[in-house]
């Protein structure tokens, strides 16, 4: 296994107070073991790959519910400072929930040899899960790391990872905790 690790939506703007996104204190509680995970990955030498979210303003994903953010350029639009970043890292600004859809990131991965990646990040129930499935479709193995990844609940968040627990693209995909996934390296 040649893996890299995603790290999908963890902004500034995700994590500011003012936006009143009901992910934010999920978001929160994932960043110890996002970080442990990320400096694991970097001193072995595994690409560490932050997916952005990158939006334009008045963009069309903004005529539904969800608020503007993440407006491309803006402060809003970088990777919490509650995350532990380095020169290694690599960051893919998306205009979409996921991080293949419409970027370079399948390209970037074979560039580096990558077979499998694991997703951390938010939200488990949109981007992370939408990045896991288009993973598999761009025949690359595909991990959650179900501790470094949060929705805007605890029961959305464990109803998705129940569906996924299980299913018949195992061993390709497969949900599992950041030691367990550590372990396997």
């Amino acid at each position: 296994m040649k893996p890299a690790i995603i790290i999908v939506d963890m902004l500034k703007d995700s994590f500011n107070e003012e936006h009143k996104f009901p992910v934010t204190p999920f978001a929160r509680a994932i960043t110890a073991n996002t970080n442990r995970l990320t400096e694991f990955a970097r001193s072995h030498s595994i690409p560490v790959i932050f997916s952005m979210d990158s939006f334009m303003t008045g963009d069309f994903i903004f005529q539904g519910k969800m608020s503007e953010h993440s407006i491309r350029d803006t402060e809003g639009a970088e990777v919490t400072d509650e995350l532990v970043q380095c020169d290694t890292d690599l960051y893919l600004p998306k205009r979409r929930f996921s991080a293949f859809f419409k970027t370079d990131l399948d390209q970037t991965l074979r560039l580096y040899g990558v077979d499998t990646v694991a997703i951390t990040g938010i939200t488990t129930h949109w981007c992370v899960l939408t990045t896991a499935l288009d993973a598999i479709a761009n025949d690359f193995g595909a991990y959650i790391i179900e501790d470094c990844c949060a929705s805007s609940s605890q029961k959305i968040h464990e109803s998705i990872l129940n569906i996924y627990r299980k299913n018949p693209l195992y061993p390709l995909f497969q949900v599992m905790t950041s030691d367990e996934f550590m372990k396997q390296l």
